[in-house]
């Protein structure tokens, strides 16, 4: 019994100590992270669109927000609203004002579309 105490402190102590270290690592790999962030190219970022959004939404901040383009068809407006939802859905942790504007974008998208 007293064996198996002495381990189970040991064992804490261990673990202890590794966290700090791994906790020392981290602060002194921080300014070199920031670093190497920052000298990644632009365009690494850019296949995002970035941006608020307005009050009313356009025709043009709708197609980026579904990534179809203004002129798009009535077919492939609800296969890129699908898309993005699966990614945005509320139930499957995306936020539910994001997913209220990929609807508004689709609605608007669609009674505007041409058939």
């Amino acid at each position: 019994m007293a064996s198996t105490m002495i381990a189970i402190g040991l064992t804490i102590a261990a673990a202890g100590c590794a966290g700090r270290y791994a906790f020392q690592a981290m602060k002194k790999m921080e300014p070199q992270v920031k670093q190497a962030l920052q000298s990644l190219p632009k365009s690494a970022f850019s296949g995002y669109y970035r941006g608020g959004f307005e009050p009313k939404m356009t025709k043009r901040k709708a197609a980026l927000i579904l990534g179809v383009t203004p002129t798009a068809n009535k077919g492939k407006i609800p296969e890129a609203h699908k898309r993005i939802m699966l990614l945005n859905h509320p139930d499957k942790g995306g936020s539910p004002y994001i997913a209220a504007k990929i609807n508004e974008a689709k609605d608007l998208l669609e009674g505007q579309a041409k058939k």
